[in-house]
C-alpha cells in the first residue's frame, strides 16, 4: 500500500507498536525473536523512529532493499542497517534465524521465533520505479543451486486458466486473453517461484535439525503460512495477488506441535486474525483479550471435530487501493490499452464455507458484484449475481434462491466490514442479538424474509467513489439494524 494508507508509520501512529503480539508474549514470560520482513515502508530511514517494540532480539529486512534477492539490507536490534549485496537473501535470513533460535534456547525462557523470508515474492530491483510505468516487479530469483529444478513445471491448466470468455468483475472482466508469449512468460515466472521456495525449504529443515539437536523439537509448535496467495494466468491475469479469487485468498496453514494429530487435514474456517489468539493460548497468555478480532484454532483431534459443528463459517476479505501487475507483461485490456502501473482494486468480500454453502460474494468500489457458488463452480468462472455481464443467465447457473440469499449476504457483509472484537467472530449476533442465528442457513429461515428484503434493503455495502485507502465518507451506509421488535440501530 502507499505510504499514506498503511505501512510501518501508520502502524506506529495508530498506537499498535505498544500493543501487538510480541508485547503480549513478553508479558506472558516469553522471549521473542524476529528476522525478515516485518512491514512495508519499514525503511533504512525510519527503522529507529521508533524501533519496533516487543522483540528480545531482531534482524529486520528494510526497504527499499526488502525484495532484492541479491541486495538485501538487514538491521539487527538497534544497530545501524547492514547491506548484504551479492548474498542470497533467504540464505542470509536462514543464518540469522539459526542464530536467533540459539539465543532463544540460551534465554532460559520459552521463546517465540518468526522467520519471514521474501520468497517467492517478485524481485524488485533498484530501478523498479519507472515514471509513468509504476513499479517493475520482475521474475523471482532462485539461488544458483536451484535454477535447474522443475524444468517442465507449468501453471495448472484449470478451467479458469486464460478462459476464452472474460470472467470476474470490474477491471478483471475487461482483460484481453493472454497471448502464447505471455503464457510462456507466466510459466517461467511460475517455475521461478517454485525454485525460490527451495531455499525456504532448506531454512525450515535447518530449524528442525537445530531443534532436534537441542532436544526440544517435540515441545515446539511450528506454524507455517503466508500473507497472500497468488494468481498467474487465471482469469487472464498477469502475475499478482490482490484479487479475491481462491488462488489469492485460500492459503496454506500447517501447524505441527504437541497434541497436534499427525497428518490430519481439516476444512474448518480459519483466518490470519485467528493466529494471535491461538499463539497466545499456546503461550498461556491473554488469549481472551477483547481487542482480538479472531478466535482460537483448535489443535487437537477432539477440538477439530467439535469445531466442525460450532466454528464460524465466514471469512472477511477486503482490499483498498490498486492492483499491481507483476512481471513485464502488465494488464492488457479489451479496448487495446495496456495498463503499466495499476488499476483501482477496492472491494469488500465474504467467503462462506459450510456443509450447506460454499460461496464467495464481493462488492467492488464500482458497485459491481460477484457471487460464485464454489460447490458447482470451484474455479469461479460463472458469476451468478443477477446483474452480472459475464454470465448469460445467472439465475440458471445455480440452484440457490438468489432472492433470499443475496440480502442475507449483504447484511452479513455490512457487519463484517466494520466489525471489532467478538463481532468479527460472531457477526450474526449483531443482526440477531437473541442468539438464535449463528449461520447463513439459520438466517435463511422464512421468518426473517421481511427483515432482510425490506428492513435492511437500503443498508447494504456500496461506494460513493473508488478510493486508494479507507476513506469512511466514500464507503456508503455504516449502520445496520437488529432483528428486534423495535429494530434498534447498532453503531458498528
Amino acid at each position: 500500500m502507499l505510504s499514506f494508507e498503511g505501512g510501518y508509520q501508520k502502524f506506529v501512529e495508530q498506537g499498535f507498536n505498544d500493543a501487538y503480539l510480541p508485547v503480549w508474549l513478553q508479558d506472558a514470560g516469553y522471549s521473542t525473536f524476529y528476522t525478515g520482513k516485518l512491514f512495508n515502508h519499514h525503511t533504512v530511514d525510519n527503522w529507529n523512529s521508533p524501533h519496533p517494540a516487543g522483540w528480545t532480539s531482531s534482524d529486520f529486512l528494510l526497504d527499499p532493499f526488502t525484495y532484492q534477492y541479491y541486495n538485501s539490507t538487514f538491521q539487527r536490534n538497534e544497530h545501524p542497517p547492514v547491506s548484504h549485496e551479492g548474498e542470497y537473501s533467504t540464505d542470509v535470513l536462514a543464518q540469522k534465524a539459526y542464530g536467533l533460535l540459539d539465543e532463544g534456547v540460551q534465554s532460559g525462557k520459552p521463546f517465540f521465533l518468526v522467520a519471514a523470508p521474501i520468497a517467492p515474492h517478485s524481485n524488485v530491483g533498484p530501478d523498479a520505479f519507472k515514471p509513468g510505468e509504476g513499479i517493475l516487479m520482475t521474475t523471482p530469483l532462485p539461488a544458483e543451486r536451484h535454477k535447474h529444478l522443475f524444468p517442465s513445471a507449468k501453471v495448472p491448466r484449470n478451467a479458469n486458466f486464460n478462459p476464452d470468455k472474460p470472467s470476474g468483475a470490474s477491471w478483471v472482466k475487461h482483460l484481453d486473453q493472454l497471448t502464447d508469449e505471455a503464457i510462456a512468460y507466466n510459466d517461467e515466472f511460475y517455475r521461478a517461484r517454485l525454485q525460490t521456495l527451495q531455499a525456504v525449504d532448506e531454512l525450515i529443515e535447518g530449524l528442525f535439525h537445530r531443534l532436534t539437536d537441542y532436544g526440544i523439537l517435540d515441545n515446539t509448535y511450528f506454524i507455517f503460512s503466508t500473507d497472500n496467495g497468488y494468481h498467474i494466468s487465471q482469469h487472464r491475469l498477469a502475475p499478482g495477488k490482490e484479487c479475491g479469487f481462491e488462488e489469492d485468498i485460500n492459503i496454506p496453514l500447517v501447524i505441527r506441535g504437541p497434541g497436534v494429530p499427525q497428518g490430519e487435514e481439516t476444512s474448518i474456517v480459519t483466518a490470519h486474525t485467528d493466529l494471535a489468539p491461538t499463539i497466545l493460548k499456546i503461550a498461556n497468555g491473554d488469549w481472551k483479550r477483547q481487542d482480538l478480532d479472531g478466535s482460537v484454532i483448535p489443535l487437537d483431534s477432539q477440538g477439530l471435530k467439535d469445531a466442525e459443528a460450532t466454528r464460524q463459517e465466514h471469512v472477511n476479505v477486503e482490499f483498498w487501493g490498486k492492483a499491481l501487475p507483476e512481471g513485464i507483461r502488465k494488464f492488457s485490456l479489451d479496448d487495446g490499452k495496456v495498463v503499466h502501473y495499476s488499476v483501482n482494486n477496492t472491494y469488500k468480500a465474504l467467503r462462506i464455507i459450510s456443509d450447506a454453502h460454499n460461496l464467495y460474494y464481493s462488492v467492488w468500489c464500482t458497485n459491481e458484484h460477484e457471487l460464485y457458488d464454489l460447490t458447482t463452480d470451484p474455479h469461479q468462472i460463472n458469476n451468478i449475481y443477477p446483474s452480472s455481464s459475464t454470465t448469460t443467465n445467472p439465475s440458471t447457473q445455480s440452484k440457490l434462491n438468489l432472492d433470499k440469499l443475496i440480502p442475507r449476504l449483504d447484511a452479513l457483509l455490512m457487519v463484517t466490514k466494520s466489525c471489532k472484537g467478538h463481532t468479527c467472530v460472531q457477526p450474526w449476533s449483531v443482526l440477531h442479538p437473541a442468539g438464535n442465528v449463528r449461520t447463513l442457513d439459520d438466517a435463511l429461515s422464512p421468518r426473517f424474509d421481511k427483515f432482510y428484503t425490506e428492513d435492511m434493503a437500503e443498508r447494504v455495502v456500496k461506494y460513493d467513489k473508488c478510493e486508494l485507502g479507507y476513506i469512511l465518507e466514500s464507503e456508503g451506509p455504516q449502520e445496520v439494524i437488529a432483528f428486534e421488535e423495535d429494530e434498534t440501530k447498532w453503531e458498528l
